[in-house]
């Protein structure tokens, strides 16, 4: 599947069904670092009105990372507050209340506390991540929540430089980039690759 058929899909889907709680959908775009999961989940939101509720600002502040000695391996399922975070998840497939969401500042390299707010009237949703396809607890919760549960797929050379560019546009040197890209996020994606049995949908990213 492309992104142009999901977007299709999700947006007819709402026109059959209305805004209402009848034809509400909890879309889990899941992929590893790189991939595109905020390009794609930003134009989700244009075209079909879906809120993005990203797993990011769950990322364990840095200073509690320091305490556990993980700062090193950023990004790692260990890095984020996973209990939390599927259970803001769970809130929001519930709809009963707005759910406040925090978000990630790049530039700080730090969450926000209550970043923004998933509400309860949200037609579509889509909740974006890493991981949402790993069968460990408590990730494996997600699974029935999420539907479609979604894996977007991208060249892998292409992700990686897209990622050494990021970090590059983030503060860290060229050399530095390409570094932890190899030590840290290409560690992370083999493990998010592994899950991708686990989508209802794989779509291609150009």
């Amino acid at each position: 599947m492309t992104v142009d058929e999901l977007v299709e899909s999700l947006r007819s889907h709402r026109q059959r069904n209305g805004d209402g709680d009848r034809g509400r959908i909890i879309v889990g775009l899941a992929g590893p670092p790189g991939v595109g999961k905020s390009t794609v989940s930003e134009r989700l939101a244009i075209e079909t009105g879906a809120v993005i509720a990203p797993m990011d600002g769950f990322h364990l502040p840095n200073a509690e990372l320091d305490r556990l000695d993980r700062r090193g391996r950023k990004g790692a399922p260990d890095t984020f507050d996973s209990d939390a975070f599927v259970g803001a998840v769970e809130d929001v497939c519930a709809a009963r209340r707005d759910v406040a969401w925090p978000t990630f500042d790049r530039d700080l390299d730090e969450p926000v506390v209550g970043g923004m707010t998933s509400p309860a009237e949200a037609g579509h949703v889509v909740v974006e991540g890493n991981y949402l396809l790993l069968d460990d607890e408590p990730w494996s919760r997600l699974r029935s929540l999420l539907s479609p549960m979604v894996y977007l797929h991208v060249d892998d050379d292409v992700r990686r430089r897209r990622l050494v560019e990021r970090h590059v546009r983030f503060g860290r040197s060229e050399m530095d980039a390409a570094r932890f890209v190899d030590e840290s996020d290409e560690a992370n994606a083999a493990l998010i690759r592994s899950t991708r049995h686990r989508a209802d949908l794989v779509v291609a990213v150009d």
